[in-house]
């Protein structure tokens, strides 16, 4: 088997947008992954939920289901 075969695994911080950080093993080049979600500002985990609206989408299903 040859020794170059694998790739180099190590630990980095992974960065979320909401602020949260955490370590995790990677095999990624550098020491920091930037994030946009993750478990603390998930909706399914976190139980909030964000609805991105555009063109008034929403508002116009309500209207029409009478909601």
């Amino acid at each position: 088997m040859k020794k170059e075969g694998h790739p180099n695994y190590h630990e980095v911080t992974v960065v979320c947008a909401c602020g949260n950080t955490f370590k995790t093993g990677s095999a990624v080049h550098g020491d920091t992954i930037k994030v946009d979600i993750c478990n603390k500002c998930h909706p399914f985990f976190s139980g909030k939920q964000k609805i991105v609206d555009v063109g008034g989408r929403v508002d116009k299903f309500k209207k029409t289901h009478n909601i």
